[in-house]
């Protein structure tokens, strides 16, 4: 069935709430808030990276609250075990048998924080839940909530006692936002806010509304001629010199998929080539690999998406009619 701007302008209202109450508790730049609604309306997943102290936690808390789901929050250190994410079979002592328990990580929303201060054998229990919304434990498959989204923190990773992500893991987060200090003016509102009452977020939307959301998104219509421009993009990083391992198709479907969310939030039934463009760096850049010791620079995997969104130009082909 064919997405029209009335589908679109129905959901629009929960849309605007949402970002207007996290914004309530959230000081700081209003792309970061977008940027988290996107994922949310693309099923994906988020990746917040700052050094502490820039309301990373507080961020995603107040996106979690006015969500109106179930949230679960995990605090990761050097002893987390993955049982202790996913869960595991605990014996009952009153008839014997063995039943599964679940953890945290049963939740339509999952606050992973500081998932870097754990070992990668323990980041990694993340994988299955955040790929295919299930958890296998020996041998028996448990489906996960239906709406599931995972919004990670991380410490840059050459501060002491962090352990990098796998490439693998970080091919999963469909965002990545490096959350920088917040502006003079933001800065002096923080100060103030934080000696009166403490805001906090209140539900405005529920899993129903979530849900209806997300399928409005996946509607999205798309040219041709935008798919081949995504790959064009994705295609750029493979080629660069700089790259040793590139953009995967997998990194051009999540492309698609956020520009289509990027298109809802702008009221709009379809894509645009900047939609592409605007989301070309935080879907793309994290999951480049460089040859050398700039890999592990976000402004150096950044600098090659940018090259990428400059170099490629949108064409719309003269088709016969």
């Amino acid at each position: 069935m064919e997405l029209s701007a009335d589908d679109v302008g129905e959901i629009k209202s929960g849309i605007d709430a949402l970002r207007d109450e996290v914004g309530r508790v959230f000081i700081g730049s209003p792309s970061v808030i977008d940027h988290l609604m996107v994922a949310l309306l693309a099923r994906g997943h988020v990746l917040l990276e700052g050094v502490p102290g820039v309301a990373k936690t507080t961020l995603a808390k107040a996106f979690a609250r006015g969500l109106g789901v179930s949230v679960n929050r995990i605090q990761f250190t050097p002893d987390l075990l993955p049982a202790d994410i996913t869960g595991t079979y605990v014996l009952s002592p009153k008839d014997g048998a063995f039943s599964f328990r679940h953890g945290p990580v049963f939740a339509n929303l999952v606050l992973a924080d500081e998932v870097n201060r754990a070992p990668p054998k323990t980041q990694a229990a993340l994988l299955e839940a955040m790929q295919e919304q299930q958890v296998t434990a020996e041998g028996e498959t448990f489906r996960l909530p239906d709406p599931f989204m995972v919004v990670a923190t991380q410490n840059p990773i050459d501060l002491e006692g962090t352990y990098p992500l796998p490439e693998a893991q970080i091919d999963r987060f469909l965002i990545h936002l490096d959350i920088g200090y917040p502006d003079l003016a933001d800065e002096v509102v923080m100060l103030k806010a934080h000696h009166a009452e403490p805001v906090e977020a209140r539900a405005v939307i529920d899993g129903d509304t979530v849900r209806r959301m997300q399928d409005i998104a996946r509607r999205v219509f798309v040219e041709d001629d935008l798919y081949e421009y995504a790959v064009g993009l994705t295609d750029f990083t493979r080629h660069d010199s700089r790259v040793m391992l590139g953009a995967s198709p997998r990194a051009t479907l999540s492309l698609i998929q956020a520009a289509k969310a990027a298109a809802v939030l702008a009221g709009r039934a379809y894509v645009t080539p900047d939609d592409i463009r605007m989301l070309a760096r935080p879907v793309l850049a994290h999951r480049l690999v460089l040859f050398d010791e700039a890999s592990g620079d976000v402004g150096a995997r950044q600098a090659v998406v940018t090259m990428a969104v400059e170099r490629v130009s949108y064409r719309k082909a003269v088709r016969p009619v």
